[in-house]
Protein backbone atom coordinates (compact mmCIF):
# COMPACT_ATOMS: atom_id res chain seq x y z
CA UNK A 1 0.00 0.00 0.00
CA UNK A 2 2.65 2.49 0.58
CA UNK A 3 4.24 1.68 -3.01
CA UNK A 4 0.61 2.90 -4.44
CA UNK A 5 0.30 5.72 -2.05
CA UNK A 6 3.78 7.03 -3.02
CA UNK A 7 3.70 6.65 -6.56
CA UNK A 8 0.47 8.70 -6.16
CA UNK A 9 2.18 11.68 -4.32
CA UNK A 10 4.91 11.61 -6.53
CA UNK A 11 2.73 11.46 -9.56
CA UNK A 12 0.16 14.04 -8.45
CA UNK A 13 3.52 16.08 -7.74
CA UNK A 14 4.60 16.44 -10.64
CA UNK A 15 1.03 17.12 -12.46
CA UNK A 16 1.37 20.57 -10.80
CA UNK A 17 5.01 21.11 -10.48
CA UNK A 18 6.56 23.50 -12.73
CA UNK A 19 7.82 22.55 -16.54
CA UNK A 20 11.63 21.20 -15.29
CA UNK A 21 14.19 22.09 -18.24
CA UNK A 22 14.24 19.89 -20.78
CA UNK A 23 17.44 18.00 -20.73
CA UNK A 24 18.49 14.77 -22.08
CA UNK A 25 17.55 11.77 -20.67
CA UNK A 26 20.18 9.89 -21.35
CA UNK A 27 22.46 12.40 -20.56
CA UNK A 28 24.16 11.79 -17.09
CA UNK A 29 23.25 13.64 -14.09
CA UNK A 30 26.65 15.65 -13.09
CA UNK A 31 27.82 14.31 -10.51
CA UNK A 32 27.95 17.46 -8.62
CA UNK A 33 24.42 17.30 -9.31
CA UNK A 34 22.37 18.48 -5.39
CA UNK A 35 20.11 15.10 -6.43
CA UNK A 36 23.39 12.37 -5.62
CA UNK A 37 23.12 14.04 -1.71
CA UNK A 38 19.69 14.33 -1.76
CA UNK A 39 19.34 10.73 -2.52
CA UNK A 40 22.00 9.42 -0.19
CA UNK A 41 20.91 11.46 3.26
CA UNK A 42 17.33 9.91 2.40
CA UNK A 43 18.66 6.03 2.19
CA UNK A 44 21.06 7.24 5.17
CA UNK A 45 18.50 8.09 7.40
CA UNK A 46 15.95 5.17 6.58
CA UNK A 47 13.69 7.08 5.19
CA UNK A 48 14.61 4.76 1.85
CA UNK A 49 16.15 1.52 1.47
CA UNK A 50 18.88 1.36 -0.40
CA UNK A 51 19.08 1.80 -4.64
CA UNK A 52 17.33 -0.44 -7.01
CA UNK A 53 19.47 -3.78 -8.21
CA UNK A 54 22.70 -1.78 -7.67
CA UNK A 55 22.19 0.57 -10.45
CA UNK A 56 23.45 3.59 -8.80
CA UNK A 57 26.05 3.20 -6.13
CA UNK A 58 26.28 7.11 -5.24
CA UNK A 59 30.24 6.96 -6.70
CA UNK A 60 29.74 6.74 -10.50
CA UNK A 61 27.05 8.84 -12.43
CA UNK A 62 23.88 7.55 -13.30
CA UNK A 63 21.99 8.69 -16.25
CA UNK A 64 18.58 11.34 -15.61
CA UNK A 65 16.18 7.94 -16.58
CA UNK A 66 18.30 5.94 -13.84
CA UNK A 67 18.05 8.66 -10.96
CA UNK A 68 14.32 9.02 -11.77
CA UNK A 69 14.20 5.26 -11.55
CA UNK A 70 15.78 5.47 -8.46
CA UNK A 71 13.16 8.60 -7.51
CA UNK A 72 9.87 6.55 -8.11
CA UNK A 73 11.79 3.44 -6.72
CA UNK A 74 12.49 5.02 -3.43
CA UNK A 75 9.36 6.27 -3.12
CA UNK A 76 7.85 3.42 -3.48
CA UNK A 77 9.65 2.37 -0.26
CA UNK A 78 9.36 5.52 1.70
CA UNK A 79 9.27 4.90 5.98
CA UNK A 80 6.99 7.19 6.95
CA UNK A 81 7.98 6.72 10.57
CA UNK A 82 11.59 8.13 10.05
CA UNK A 83 10.55 10.67 7.39
CA UNK A 84 10.42 14.59 8.36
CA UNK A 85 8.60 17.46 7.00
CA UNK A 86 12.30 18.44 5.55
CA UNK A 87 12.63 14.61 3.91
CA UNK A 88 9.27 14.62 2.25
CA UNK A 89 10.15 18.41 0.75
CA UNK A 90 13.30 16.77 -0.63
CA UNK A 91 11.26 13.90 -1.86
CA UNK A 92 8.74 16.45 -3.81
CA UNK A 93 11.61 18.34 -4.81
CA UNK A 94 13.59 15.26 -6.83
CA UNK A 95 10.07 14.86 -8.24
CA UNK A 96 9.94 18.30 -9.65
CA UNK A 97 13.31 18.00 -11.37
CA UNK A 98 12.48 14.59 -12.59
CA UNK A 99 8.94 14.95 -13.96
CA UNK A 100 9.37 14.40 -17.34
CA UNK A 101 11.17 11.03 -16.91
CA UNK A 102 9.20 10.26 -14.20
CA UNK A 103 6.26 10.69 -17.01
CA UNK A 104 8.31 8.41 -19.80
CA UNK A 105 8.42 5.68 -16.52
CA UNK A 106 4.37 5.61 -16.38
CA UNK A 107 4.31 7.37 -13.03
CA UNK A 108 0.95 9.33 -14.14
CA UNK A 109 -1.19 11.91 -12.14
CA UNK A 110 -4.14 12.47 -14.07
CA UNK A 111 -7.61 12.40 -11.54
CA UNK A 112 -5.53 11.33 -8.64
CA UNK A 113 -4.83 14.59 -6.75
CA UNK A 114 -7.46 13.27 -4.07
CA UNK A 115 -4.53 11.05 -2.93
CA UNK A 116 -1.61 13.69 -2.81
CA UNK A 117 -1.46 14.39 1.13
CA UNK A 118 -0.26 10.99 1.96
CA UNK A 119 3.00 10.99 2.44
CA UNK A 120 2.61 14.59 4.68
CA UNK A 121 -0.40 13.12 6.15
CA UNK A 122 1.18 10.31 7.69
CA UNK A 123 4.14 11.79 9.18
CA UNK A 124 6.16 10.22 12.02
CA UNK A 125 3.21 7.62 11.93
CA UNK A 126 0.46 10.33 12.84
CA UNK A 127 -2.53 11.35 11.16
CA UNK A 128 -5.45 13.41 11.70
CA UNK A 129 -8.94 13.51 9.59
CA UNK A 130 -12.52 14.76 10.82
CA UNK A 131 -16.09 15.45 10.12
CA UNK A 132 -18.81 18.00 10.73
CA UNK A 133 -22.25 17.75 9.72
CA UNK A 134 -24.31 21.24 10.12
CA UNK A 135 -28.15 20.63 9.61
CA UNK A 136 -30.85 23.19 9.07
CA UNK A 137 -34.19 21.97 9.94
CA UNK A 138 -37.97 23.64 9.01
CA UNK A 139 -40.75 21.47 10.40
CA UNK A 140 -44.37 21.55 9.75
CA UNK A 141 -45.72 21.61 13.67
CA UNK A 142 -44.94 23.59 16.71
CA UNK A 143 -44.86 20.50 18.46
CA UNK A 144 -42.24 18.54 15.46
CA UNK A 145 -42.34 15.03 15.40
CA UNK A 146 -38.81 14.50 14.63
CA UNK A 147 -36.27 14.82 17.70
CA UNK A 148 -35.92 18.69 18.40
CA UNK A 149 -38.01 21.09 20.32
CA UNK A 150 -39.72 23.88 18.85
CA UNK A 151 -40.49 23.83 14.85
CA UNK A 152 -36.61 25.02 13.47
CA UNK A 153 -33.57 24.05 14.52
CA UNK A 154 -30.32 24.91 13.62
CA UNK A 155 -28.08 21.71 14.29
CA UNK A 156 -24.07 21.32 14.67
CA UNK A 157 -25.35 17.69 14.22
CA UNK A 158 -21.86 15.90 14.34
CA UNK A 159 -18.39 17.08 14.64
CA UNK A 160 -15.82 14.21 14.96
CA UNK A 161 -11.71 14.64 15.00
CA UNK A 162 -10.01 11.16 14.53
CA UNK A 163 -5.93 11.18 16.04
CA UNK A 164 -4.01 7.62 14.90
CA UNK A 165 -0.53 6.91 15.60
CA UNK A 166 0.89 4.02 13.98
CA UNK A 167 3.30 2.62 16.57
CA UNK A 168 4.72 0.02 14.75
CA UNK A 169 4.52 -2.56 11.70
CA UNK A 170 1.86 -4.32 13.90
CA UNK A 171 -0.02 -1.82 16.39
CA UNK A 172 -1.82 0.91 16.16
CA UNK A 173 -3.77 3.58 18.61
CA UNK A 174 -7.37 5.56 17.52
CA UNK A 175 -9.09 8.27 19.01
CA UNK A 176 -11.94 10.11 18.10
CA UNK A 177 -13.18 13.28 19.72
CA UNK A 178 -16.88 14.01 19.38
CA UNK A 179 -19.67 15.93 20.78
CA UNK A 180 -22.12 14.84 23.42
CA UNK A 181 -24.91 15.91 23.92
CA UNK A 182 -25.44 17.58 28.11
CA UNK A 183 -29.18 16.87 29.46
CA UNK A 184 -30.86 18.69 31.95
CA UNK A 185 -32.52 17.90 35.09
CA UNK A 186 -35.63 17.45 32.49
CA UNK A 187 -33.64 15.07 30.31
CA UNK A 188 -33.47 17.77 27.34
CA UNK A 189 -30.28 18.18 25.99
CA UNK A 190 -29.15 21.81 27.25
CA UNK A 191 -25.59 22.13 25.87
CA UNK A 192 -23.22 20.43 24.08
CA UNK A 193 -19.55 19.04 25.34
CA UNK A 194 -16.37 17.26 23.68
CA UNK A 195 -15.80 14.12 24.90
CA UNK A 196 -13.38 10.69 23.76
CA UNK A 197 -15.70 8.72 22.00
CA UNK A 198 -13.55 5.99 21.07
CA UNK A 199 -9.77 5.09 22.07
CA UNK A 200 -8.11 2.17 21.65
CA UNK A 201 -5.75 0.09 20.69
CA UNK A 202 -5.15 -2.36 17.78
CA UNK A 203 -2.00 -4.92 17.86
CA UNK A 204 -1.21 -8.58 16.59
CA UNK A 205 -1.13 -11.27 19.19
CA UNK A 206 0.64 -15.15 18.70
CA UNK A 207 -1.18 -17.39 16.72
CA UNK A 208 -2.27 -14.46 13.71
CA UNK A 209 -4.58 -13.13 16.73
CA UNK A 210 -5.86 -9.08 16.36
CA UNK A 211 -6.89 -7.22 19.64
CA UNK A 212 -8.68 -4.34 19.97
CA UNK A 213 -8.54 -3.30 23.52
CA UNK A 214 -9.92 -0.11 24.52
CA UNK A 215 -13.46 1.82 23.68
CA UNK A 216 -14.78 1.07 20.65
CA UNK A 217 -17.51 0.26 18.31
CA UNK A 218 -18.81 -2.83 17.58
CA UNK A 219 -21.39 -3.06 14.61
CA UNK A 220 -21.68 -6.87 12.77
CA UNK A 221 -24.70 -5.64 11.17
CA UNK A 222 -23.14 -2.27 9.83
CA UNK A 223 -19.40 -4.55 8.88
CA UNK A 224 -21.58 -6.76 6.87
CA UNK A 225 -23.47 -4.67 5.00
CA UNK A 226 -27.15 -5.19 6.41
CA UNK A 227 -28.28 -2.21 6.83
CA UNK A 228 -28.08 1.61 4.73
CA UNK A 229 -30.01 3.62 6.58
CA UNK A 230 -28.90 3.37 10.98
CA UNK A 231 -31.33 0.80 11.24
CA UNK A 232 -29.46 -2.58 13.20
CA UNK A 233 -31.38 -4.02 14.80
CA UNK A 234 -29.06 -5.29 17.63
CA UNK A 235 -25.41 -3.43 17.34
CA UNK A 236 -24.28 -0.61 17.11
CA UNK A 237 -22.62 -0.90 20.75
CA UNK A 238 -19.87 1.66 22.09
CA UNK A 239 -17.84 -0.46 24.59
CA UNK A 240 -15.16 -0.81 26.60
CA UNK A 241 -13.48 -4.33 26.78
CA UNK A 242 -11.70 -6.27 24.64
CA UNK A 243 -12.33 -7.46 20.86
CA UNK A 244 -10.45 -10.66 19.35
CA UNK A 245 -10.39 -11.86 15.40
CA UNK A 246 -9.04 -14.54 13.78
CA UNK A 247 -9.53 -15.96 10.45
CA UNK A 248 -9.10 -19.94 10.13
CA UNK A 249 -9.27 -20.41 6.54
CA UNK A 250 -13.00 -20.19 5.32
CA UNK A 251 -13.78 -19.27 8.99
CA UNK A 252 -13.30 -16.12 10.74
CA UNK A 253 -13.76 -15.82 14.40
CA UNK A 254 -15.00 -12.38 16.40
CA UNK A 255 -15.46 -12.03 19.99
CA UNK A 256 -15.35 -9.42 22.68
CA UNK A 257 -15.78 -8.85 26.67
CA UNK A 258 -16.73 -5.85 27.63
CA UNK A 259 -18.24 -4.00 30.79
CA UNK A 260 -20.30 -1.34 31.25
CA UNK A 261 -19.51 1.13 34.02
CA UNK A 262 -21.39 3.21 36.11
CA UNK A 263 -19.65 5.66 38.46
CA UNK A 264 -23.20 5.12 40.98
CA UNK A 265 -24.16 1.96 42.67
CA UNK A 266 -26.13 1.28 39.89
CA UNK A 267 -27.90 -1.40 38.27
CA UNK A 268 -26.55 -0.14 34.63
CA UNK A 269 -23.29 -2.00 35.60
CA UNK A 270 -22.86 -5.54 33.54
CA UNK A 271 -20.11 -7.35 31.48
CA UNK A 272 -20.92 -8.22 27.87
CA UNK A 273 -19.70 -10.64 26.03
CA UNK A 274 -20.69 -11.42 22.53
CA UNK A 275 -18.91 -14.22 19.79
CA UNK A 276 -19.50 -14.71 16.22
CA UNK A 277 -18.25 -16.86 13.27
CA UNK A 278 -18.81 -16.44 9.56
CA UNK A 279 -18.26 -19.21 7.02
CA UNK A 280 -16.84 -18.12 3.63
CA UNK A 281 -18.04 -21.06 1.88
CA UNK A 282 -17.33 -19.01 -1.93
CA UNK A 283 -17.02 -16.13 -3.00
CA UNK A 284 -20.74 -16.07 -3.38
CA UNK A 285 -22.06 -17.43 0.13
CA UNK A 286 -21.24 -16.98 3.38
CA UNK A 287 -23.32 -17.58 6.46
CA UNK A 288 -22.97 -16.15 10.35
CA UNK A 289 -23.98 -17.29 13.46
CA UNK A 290 -23.83 -15.24 16.60
CA UNK A 291 -24.38 -14.39 20.59
CA UNK A 292 -24.69 -11.38 23.09
CA UNK A 293 -25.28 -11.93 26.63
CA UNK A 294 -24.98 -10.04 29.75
CA UNK A 295 -24.02 -10.59 33.01
CA UNK A 296 -25.04 -7.69 36.02
CA UNK A 297 -22.45 -7.22 38.82
CA UNK A 298 -25.46 -6.72 41.63
CA UNK A 299 -26.87 -9.35 43.40
CA UNK A 300 -30.14 -11.11 42.82
CA UNK A 301 -31.95 -8.79 45.42
CA UNK A 302 -30.64 -5.74 43.53
CA UNK A 303 -32.49 -6.74 40.72
CA UNK A 304 -36.45 -6.69 41.63
CA UNK A 305 -38.55 -3.87 41.88
CA UNK A 306 -37.60 -2.52 45.02
CA UNK A 307 -36.38 0.89 45.38
CA UNK A 308 -32.95 1.52 44.08
CA UNK A 309 -33.29 -2.27 42.22
CA UNK A 310 -35.84 -1.21 39.51
CA UNK A 311 -33.98 -2.30 36.33
CA UNK A 312 -35.21 -1.48 33.23
CA UNK A 313 -35.76 -4.11 30.70
CA UNK A 314 -33.85 -2.79 28.07
CA UNK A 315 -30.56 -5.22 28.78
CA UNK A 316 -32.62 -7.95 30.11
CA UNK A 317 -31.61 -10.62 27.57
CA UNK A 318 -29.44 -12.62 25.70
CA UNK A 319 -29.33 -12.32 21.83
CA UNK A 320 -28.74 -15.57 19.35
CA UNK A 321 -28.88 -14.64 15.57
CA UNK A 322 -27.92 -15.85 12.07
CA UNK A 323 -27.03 -13.56 8.86
CA UNK A 324 -26.75 -15.29 5.21
CA UNK A 325 -25.66 -13.17 1.85
CA UNK A 326 -25.90 -14.61 -0.96
CA UNK A 327 -24.29 -12.49 -4.00
CA UNK A 328 -25.85 -13.42 -7.57
CA UNK A 329 -22.97 -11.87 -8.87
CA UNK A 330 -21.25 -8.40 -7.99
CA UNK A 331 -23.94 -6.04 -8.54
CA UNK A 332 -26.62 -7.92 -6.88
CA UNK A 333 -27.20 -10.00 -3.46
CA UNK A 334 -29.51 -11.37 -1.05
CA UNK A 335 -29.13 -10.55 2.40
CA UNK A 336 -30.94 -11.75 5.79
CA UNK A 337 -30.74 -11.88 9.62
CA UNK A 338 -33.11 -13.38 12.14
CA UNK A 339 -32.81 -12.61 16.01
CA UNK A 340 -34.31 -14.52 18.86
CA UNK A 341 -33.99 -13.22 22.24
CA UNK A 342 -34.30 -15.09 25.70
CA UNK A 343 -35.82 -12.58 27.66
CA UNK A 344 -35.48 -12.77 31.85
CA UNK A 345 -38.71 -14.92 33.04
CA UNK A 346 -38.52 -13.76 36.39
CA UNK A 347 -38.52 -9.95 35.95
CA UNK A 348 -40.70 -10.31 33.07
CA UNK A 349 -43.34 -12.38 34.20
CA UNK A 350 -46.36 -10.12 32.48
CA UNK A 351 -45.06 -11.19 29.13
CA UNK A 352 -47.15 -12.91 26.57
CA UNK A 353 -43.85 -13.52 24.55
CA UNK A 354 -40.34 -13.86 26.77
CA UNK A 355 -38.66 -15.23 23.73
CA UNK A 356 -39.36 -12.31 20.98
CA UNK A 357 -38.04 -12.36 17.63
CA UNK A 358 -36.99 -10.50 14.89
CA UNK A 359 -35.78 -11.02 10.71
CA UNK A 360 -35.53 -8.68 7.98
CA UNK A 361 -34.97 -10.01 4.15
CA UNK A 362 -32.95 -8.05 1.85
CA UNK A 363 -32.24 -7.58 -2.21
CA UNK A 364 -29.07 -5.14 -2.53
CA UNK A 365 -29.16 -3.99 -6.29
CA UNK A 366 -26.05 -1.86 -6.82
CA UNK A 367 -26.34 0.90 -9.65
CA UNK A 368 -23.59 -1.14 -11.42
CA UNK A 369 -26.61 -3.35 -12.51
CA UNK A 370 -29.53 -1.07 -13.38
CA UNK A 371 -27.61 1.66 -14.70
CA UNK A 372 -29.92 4.21 -13.63
CA UNK A 373 -29.79 3.89 -9.89
CA UNK A 374 -29.33 1.68 -7.05
CA UNK A 375 -32.07 -0.47 -5.07
CA UNK A 376 -32.19 -1.59 -1.72
CA UNK A 377 -35.34 -3.30 -0.67
CA UNK A 378 -35.89 -5.14 2.73
CA UNK A 379 -38.99 -6.51 4.60
CA UNK A 380 -38.71 -7.33 8.06
CA UNK A 381 -41.09 -8.71 11.48
CA UNK A 382 -40.08 -7.71 15.03
CA UNK A 383 -42.20 -9.10 17.45
CA UNK A 384 -43.63 -6.34 19.84
CA UNK A 385 -41.14 -8.07 23.10
CA UNK A 386 -38.43 -7.95 20.96
CA UNK A 387 -35.98 -5.70 22.38
CA UNK A 388 -33.44 -3.41 20.12
CA UNK A 389 -30.19 -2.63 21.71
CA UNK A 390 -29.10 -0.04 19.31
CA UNK A 391 -26.84 2.26 20.88
CA UNK A 392 -27.60 5.23 18.23
CA UNK A 393 -31.43 6.02 18.35
CA UNK A 394 -34.60 4.93 20.22
CA UNK A 395 -35.76 2.43 16.96
CA UNK A 396 -34.49 1.63 13.60
CA UNK A 397 -35.36 3.85 10.20
CA UNK A 398 -35.41 6.50 12.01
CA UNK A 399 -32.56 8.50 10.38
CA UNK A 400 -34.58 11.78 9.81
CA UNK A 401 -35.58 12.50 13.02
CA UNK A 402 -39.21 11.17 13.75
CA UNK A 403 -39.56 7.52 14.93
CA UNK A 404 -41.40 5.05 12.45
CA UNK A 405 -41.62 2.30 14.83
CA UNK A 406 -42.71 4.91 17.90
CA UNK A 407 -46.48 2.97 17.19
CA UNK A 408 -45.05 -0.11 18.24
CA UNK A 409 -47.30 -2.58 20.62
CA UNK A 410 -46.40 -2.84 24.21
CA UNK A 411 -43.73 -5.36 24.88
CA UNK A 412 -45.78 -6.98 27.18
CA UNK A 413 -48.70 -7.98 24.39
CA UNK A 414 -48.09 -10.63 22.13
CA UNK A 415 -47.97 -8.26 18.75
CA UNK A 416 -45.34 -7.99 16.10
CA UNK A 417 -44.78 -5.12 13.21
CA UNK A 418 -44.15 -5.93 9.83
CA UNK A 419 -42.15 -3.64 7.88
CA UNK A 420 -41.55 -2.78 4.31
CA UNK A 421 -38.49 -0.32 3.62
CA UNK A 422 -36.85 0.92 0.08
CA UNK A 423 -34.50 3.22 -0.75
CA UNK A 424 -32.50 4.20 -4.05
CA UNK A 425 -29.92 6.16 -4.77
CA UNK A 426 -28.38 7.56 -8.40
CA UNK A 427 -25.30 9.21 -8.76
CA UNK A 428 -25.17 11.15 -11.82
CA UNK A 429 -21.56 12.33 -12.10
CA UNK A 430 -19.06 13.45 -9.98
CA UNK A 431 -21.15 16.51 -8.42
CA UNK A 432 -24.55 15.60 -8.35
CA UNK A 433 -26.48 12.47 -6.96
CA UNK A 434 -30.39 12.08 -5.49
CA UNK A 435 -31.92 9.43 -3.13
CA UNK A 436 -35.29 8.27 -2.39
CA UNK A 437 -36.68 6.23 0.55
CA UNK A 438 -39.77 4.34 2.07
CA UNK A 439 -40.70 2.93 4.70
CA UNK A 440 -44.49 1.59 5.74
CA UNK A 441 -44.98 0.13 9.10
CA UNK A 442 -47.69 -2.13 9.92
CA UNK A 443 -48.99 -2.54 13.74
CA UNK A 444 -50.63 -5.73 14.58
CA UNK A 445 -50.88 -4.86 18.11
CA UNK A 446 -54.33 -6.42 19.93
CA UNK A 447 -55.04 -2.95 22.41
CA UNK A 448 -55.14 -0.59 19.20
CA UNK A 449 -56.73 -2.93 16.38
CA UNK A 450 -58.07 0.33 14.70
CA UNK A 451 -54.25 2.10 14.84
CA UNK A 452 -53.46 2.72 11.24
CA UNK A 453 -49.88 2.33 9.45
CA UNK A 454 -47.03 4.33 9.90
CA UNK A 455 -45.88 5.79 6.51
CA UNK A 456 -42.55 7.70 6.02
CA UNK A 457 -40.62 9.15 2.71
CA UNK A 458 -37.93 11.62 1.95
CA UNK A 459 -36.29 12.90 -1.40
CA UNK A 460 -33.29 14.67 -1.52
CA UNK A 461 -30.64 15.77 -3.68
CA UNK A 462 -26.34 16.49 -2.95
CA UNK A 463 -24.26 18.33 -4.31
CA UNK A 464 -20.53 17.77 -4.11
CA UNK A 465 -18.58 21.11 -3.67
CA UNK A 466 -15.22 20.07 -3.82
CA UNK A 467 -13.45 16.68 -2.57
CA UNK A 468 -14.03 17.80 1.42
CA UNK A 469 -17.42 19.59 1.70
CA UNK A 470 -20.98 18.03 0.25
CA UNK A 471 -24.33 20.10 0.40
CA UNK A 472 -27.34 18.02 1.21
CA UNK A 473 -31.20 19.22 0.37
CA UNK A 474 -33.73 16.61 2.15
CA UNK A 475 -37.51 16.69 2.23
CA UNK A 476 -38.95 13.89 4.68
CA UNK A 477 -42.40 13.25 5.41
CA UNK A 478 -44.02 11.05 8.42
CA UNK A 479 -47.40 10.59 8.50
CA UNK A 480 -48.72 8.14 11.61
CA UNK A 481 -52.86 7.91 10.75
CA UNK A 482 -55.44 7.62 13.28
CA UNK A 483 -56.80 5.42 15.31
CA UNK A 484 -53.88 4.82 17.74
CA UNK A 485 -55.47 6.61 20.98
CA UNK A 486 -53.04 7.20 24.13
CA UNK A 487 -49.88 6.59 23.97
CA UNK A 488 -49.63 6.50 20.21
CA UNK A 489 -48.78 9.27 18.09
CA UNK A 490 -51.32 10.54 15.30
CA UNK A 491 -51.27 13.10 12.12
CA UNK A 492 -48.44 14.14 10.30
CA UNK A 493 -45.57 16.33 9.91
CA UNK A 494 -42.61 17.09 7.04
CA UNK A 495 -39.63 18.43 7.51
CA UNK A 496 -36.85 20.59 5.27
CA UNK A 497 -33.00 19.55 6.16
CA UNK A 498 -30.09 21.18 4.38
CA UNK A 499 -26.99 19.65 5.47
CA UNK A 500 -23.34 20.86 5.28
CA UNK A 501 -21.02 18.27 5.40
CA UNK A 502 -17.38 18.81 5.58
CA UNK A 503 -14.74 15.88 5.44
CA UNK A 504 -10.96 16.24 5.78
Amino acid sequence: MKKSFAILAAALLVAFAAPAFAANPFMDVPMNHWAYDAVSQLASKGVISGYPDGSFKGGQPATRYEMASIVARALAKVDLDKASKQDVEMLKKLVVEFKDELDALGVKVDKLDSRVAVLEKDLGGWSLSGELRFDAKFANENETKYDFDGKNEFDLNRYRLWIKKRINETTTFTSRLGKVATKNNTGESEYDSVAWEQYFVTTKLPYHITMTVGLQNIDWEDERGLYVDNEAFVGDWDLKGFRFQRSFGMVDFDAFVAHQDDDTASVDEYFMYGARMDFNFNEQFRLGLMGVWRSYDFAEDRRGDGPGGTLDRIGLQDVYGADMEFKFNPSVSLKGVYYKQSLWKQRNATLDNDSPAAYKVILDAKQDLLKFTSLWLEYAKIDDAFVMTKDRSSSAYSNYGAEVLFNRGPDSRDGDTTVFFARADQKWDDKWSTFQRYVRASFNDPSTPNLDDTKNYTFGIVYQLNRAVKIEATYDNIDYGTGGGSGKNEGDDHLVRLRTQVVF
